[in-house]
């Protein structure tokens, strides 16, 4: 009993001890000499990442981590590439390059979350590297470190904000229109309703005392619509006497210029939110849709898309490389100073909302010609992008690498419902379905017949469900057939490939297809990122010229069908053809690597010119008549891909030679020179004359790309049966449509001048 009682006095001795201690230890002094400690309180899921700075890339900046409600910087002291490896990871890319201190991006604002960070390259999270601790830093923002990322996404990494807006998430997480009435509520899009803003509890209402336009702008904006407009809220008052409102906010100031709801200056309600709007009623907006979402043939006629602006390379609507028409060319926008004002400015001219993502460093790939604008700074009230301040461009300012680029709020159409993809070993490949109403009303999914499927209806089908661009359109499937759909509900489809949705292309109107089965059902490979080819016009134009070939030197040439026909009745071995040669220089200027579609084990050896051939037709050459009579053509019957050379930095990949691998790589091209078989067309039988000189990259879209219509490449000719003049080579959409029909009725050269 008396060893219990001692015991006893020992454990309450040493609790009195430890608490006291336990509570002088909640802030530790800060040391002179920190010893680092990994910190694992936090896991990544609470943190977020992004880059800042100015001036900057895409893929560059000074980092910024989210943390206990604010944004904040990471001081340099002990910082390393190993540091920047684990932060690159977390801002979706696959690794870094670099990483910068003393503030190279501009000094951050607000708290300096970590210093003295040690990561040794392999941790998942900078939250488990070891630091002083959330908060704990002896650092100015003078040190603010940065990153320098490998421009290369994760896989499957889907892009977030380039150029966030920072906004209190707590508060208002989600905006919509409500539509009240029967009918609207069936339309799509939604242009009008009752203003809802969603927050941890649900959704509320918004009161309408001191509600204006320009709130009303905001909103529109951020439903994908260019501009509001009034409304009638007698309709909305007997609807609003009826219902039981909760009122969130109870005031808004926008200034109507603001990208989302919650940039706006808000009051909230925190007392009876239920009664906390006297005299009103829930805010309600109306907005005009942009001419591809109106629902009125008359008002699609009279909202004309503008002639002087377009967004190239992009997956879906409402997203691409910013282009803008300076005289009859077409050029791009350097990204110095780009931000989400410009943008949106850019958004609303075309049609759309304002804009999710201003992005830089040619995001979309890069474009051709000029660059027209540089340090375009908007107020966002502006009509058009002309009206806004900018700087003309010198050639030492700005390159193409350098390309602005836009993500718009586009309307909610509910396209993704209609069309599913199943099968497939992740959610970018299967076999394509499609949501089929019956003559009695009955909804059921079944197939489409694989047969003339492509790789436009593909796109269309990417698109559709915002999965990016087609990488394959299958005419067969092996996918597993987990659905048991096996009924074909579609045949015949044919898409230009600029479609929303399968349902705006042509298709039988009734099922006819040759091959049934699952197996022969339409199927996709979709990708976030694809290729884009095109042909470097001032080389053909500088290096045409005629060669008289005799044909005891064309045998090779004739087995590939690189003549004309008239060569096969010519007396073998003598004579010649009349060949116009010329240089192609092919450039990937994508997201992509351009890969042949057909696999190794089906490409052609040519013992001729010593090489595999993966593609069939990769190139078309044609000379046309004024009116557009193909009079002679040529074509490169099979292509060995590879890169002859590279931009500055970026390193060759594949090559001929050997069975080796074949592509063009991203900042590659692959040049066949003048002086080679089949690089040539046959004008054996062409009579002297003006005639316009046509090259077709991918004529017929093996392989996808994200732009199609900068594949063909058009010259002006002047054969006088002796030689030949070449001018004015341009890419297809390089110039206005004024200028392309001025093109077409050029009356050719005269003499060695050009008229």
């Amino acid at each position: 009993m008396e060893l219990c009682q001692w015991w006893r006095h020992i454990v309450v001795f040493l609790i009195h001890a430890w608490i006291p201690s336990c509570f002088a230890q909640t802030t530790p002094p800060v040391r002179s000499s920190p010893t680092p400690t990994p910190q694992t309180a936090e896991g990544p899921e609470t943190l977020k990442f992004r880059l800042s700075g100015f001036p900057r890339k895409h893929n560059e900046g000074r980092i910024e981590v989210f943390y206990k409600g604010e944004w904040g910087t990471i001081c340099d002291d002990d910082f390393s590439l190993a540091n920047a490896h684990v932060l690159c990871r977390q801002l979706g890319f696959v690794s870094a390059t670099g990483w910068t201190h003393s503030a190279k991006y501009g000094k951050g604002t607000g708290k300096i979350w970590l210093d003295n960070v040690q990561c040794s390259g392999s941790e998942r999270s900078v939250s488990v590297c070891k630091s002083r601790g959330w908060g704990n830093s002896d650092c100015t923002h003078d040190e603010d470190a940065g990153v320098i990322c490998k421009d290369e996404r994760l896989p499957g990494y889907m892009d977030s904000n380039v150029i966030e807006v920072q906004v209190d998430e707590n508060k208002v997480e989600e905006v919509r229109l409500r539509p009240v009435f029967t009918i609207a509520t069936k339309r799509m899009p939604v242009t009008e309703g009752v203003v809802e803003v969603k927050n941890k509890d649900g959704w509320a209402q918004i009161c309408d005392n001191g509600w204006t336009p320009k709130n009303s702008r905001v909103v529109c904006g951020m439903m994908g619509f260019p501009h509001e407009k009034k409304v009638n809220k007698n309709f909305y008052k007997l609807y609003a006497e009826r219902q039981k409102n909760h009122f969130l906010v109870h005031s808004v100031a926008c200034l109507g210029t603001e990208v989302h709801l919650a940039a706006c200056p808000l009051e909230f309600n925190y007392g009876n939110a239920t009664e906390s709007c006297p005299g009103g009623m829930p805010a309600v907006a109306s907005c005009v849709p942009g001419p591809l979402y109106s629902q009125s043939t008359a008002m699609r006629k009279k909202l004309k898309m503008p002639s002087t602006i377009r967004l190239k390379g992009g997956a879906k609507y409402g997203e691409g490389r910013v282009e803008v028409l300076k005289g009859s060319e077409w050029g791009t926008i350097c990204d110095d100073r780009w931000n989400l004002l410009s943008a949106s400015v850019v958004c609303r001219e075309l049609g759309f909302g304002s804009a999710k993502e201003a992005l830089t460093g040619a995001r979309m790939g890069q474009g051709l010609g000029p660059l027209h604008m540089n340090e375009v700074q908007c107020t966002g009230h502006e009509r058009s992008l002309w009206n806004c301040p900018y700087k003309n461009i010198t050639a030492e300012d700005c390159k193409h690498t350098e390309d602005a680029s836009v993500r718009c709020n586009v309307p909610y159409m509910g396209y993704e419902k209609t069309v599913r993809i199943l099968g497939g070993r992740t959610r970018y490949e299967g076999r394509v379905e499609v949501l089929y109403t019956e003559t009695n009303g009955t909804l059921r999914w079944g197939l489409i017949c694989g047969e003339g499927w492509g790789t436009e209806e593909a796109m269309v089908v990417c698109r559709q469900l915002g999965l990016g661009y087609a990488n394959h359109g299958l005419q067969e499937t092996w996918y597993w057939d987990g659905s048991n759909v096996t009924e074909m509900v579609m045949s015949g489809v044919k898409c230009t490939g600029d479609e929303m949705s399968l349902s705006q292309c042509q298709h039988h109107r009734t099922v006819n297809c040759q091959k049934a089965g699952a197996r022969f059902s339409a199927g996709v490979i979709c990708s976030e990122t694809a290729s884009d080819l095109v042909l470097n016009a001032p080389l053909v134009q500088q290096t045409t010229y005629i060669e008289d070939r005799p044909l005891h030197m064309l045998y090779c040439a004739a087995e590939e069908d690189c003549l004309s026909k008239s060569a096969a009745k010519a007396n073998w071995p003598y004579g010649h053809r009349r060949l116009l040669r010329f240089s192609s220089q092919i450039h990937n200027i994508g997201r992509a690597d351009f890969r042949p579609k057909a696999g190794r084990h089906s490409w052609v050896w040519h013992a001729c010119h010593g090489h595999y051939h993966s593609m069939d037709i990769f190139t078309h050459y044609d000379l046309m008549s004024a009116n557009g009579t193909k009079v002679a053509e040529g074509h490169k019957a099979s292509f060995c891909l590879e890169d002859t050379d590279c931009e500055e930095g970026v390193s060759k990949r594949y090559e001929c030679a050997n069975f080796g691998e074949q592509g063009i790589t991203v900042g590659c091209w692959d040049l066949y020179r003048h002086d080679i078989d089949c690089q040539w067309i046959d004008i054996t039988d062409v009579k002297p004359g003006n005639y316009i000189l046509q090259v077709v990259i991918n004529p017929n879209y093996e392989v996808a790309e994200s732009d199609f219509t900068n594949n063909a490449m058009k010259c002006n000719c002047k054969y006088d049966g002796h030689r030949i003049w070449v001018h004015n080579c341009h890419i297809g959409d390089a110039f206005s449509e004024e200028a392309e029909k001025k093109f077409e009725k050029y009356p050719g050269q005269l003499n060695n001048q050009i008229s």
